[in-house]
């Protein structure tokens, strides 16, 4: 089975960081511009077969998609196992980050999370398999090509993956917005494993109960919560001024 990874951005990473091979890349005949000379010549380099074909060819092949006059055909996408996140993320000491999602169910969501940990340099996110979005093209677009970069690992139970993340010296942090605990008072010096909750749920009652901690952004305006990209994006910020400063936060 194939999965489409449509526009410049996510076929550019793809070809440059997927996880999974990239089969074909089909490219709009009527386009002319530097980034299809782009992905032209990086497909050419790696021995992949471009085919050239009429817009309306692309719209008829991928139906409701924004693909920008190109499109890459992979291959399923490939799930990196538990065991080797934590291991990635044990490289760094004092300062590996692994996000959960506790059930995203929308894709939109999901790619822009995948997003913000890739731009914060996180070491890889866990997903349950089951009540939860899953990484396909929608997932590959919203997150500009982030999915190719950041290793994801889907697993059955995800209390029973944070619990495992624990043993192994991983700190689990859960965020909510009730959580009387700021971010900005947490020490994030450590290794620690960042779950974010269902859009309209919040956290699990079984994954909160293995959380060590919960935080929560402060909010300083009329408006009672945040998209859960952007919240990830708060809260992977201040891990991170943390982690890279000397001394307390």
């Amino acid at each position: 089975m194939t999965y489409a990874i449509p526009g410049f951005h996510a076929i550019r990473e793809a070809l440059t960081h997927a996880h999974s091979p990239i089969r074909e890349v089909w490219l709009a005949q009527e386009k002319r511009s530097a980034r299809i000379r782009e992905i032209l010549v990086m497909a050419k380099e790696r021995n992949i077969p471009v085919h050239f074909v009429r817009v309306t060819e692309l719209k008829k092949h991928f139906p409701g998609m924004v693909h920008q006059g190109m499109v890459a055909v992979s291959d399923r996408f490939s799930y990196c196992s538990l065991t080797e996140i934590a291991q990635k993320a044990g490289r760094s000491p004092g300062s590996g980050l692994i996000l959960a999602a506790d059930h995203i169910t929308d894709e939109g969501n999901l790619g822009a999370l995948v997003r913000a940990g890739a731009f914060f340099g996180a070491d890889g996110l866990v997903i349950p398999k089951d009540r939860s979005a899953q990484v396909g093209s929608a997932v590959i677009k919203r997150s500009s090509g982030a999915a190719g970069i950041l290793p994801i690992c889907r697993v059955v139970n995800l209390r029973r993956a944070l619990d495992s993340l624990g043993e192994k010296g991983f700190w689990i942090i859960g965020a909510a917005g009730e959580s009387p605990l700021s971010i900005y008072s947490f020490d994030w010096k450590r290794a620690l494993v960042l779950v974010l909750g269902n859009e309209e749920r919040g956290l699990s009652r079984s994954v909160r109960k293995g959380c060590h901690e919960v935080v929560s952004i402060p909010r300083c305006g009329s408006m009672e919560s945040l998209n859960i990209s952007m919240a990830a994006g708060v809260i992977l910020g201040e891990i991170r001024r943390q982690q890279n400063q000397e001394g307390s936060p």
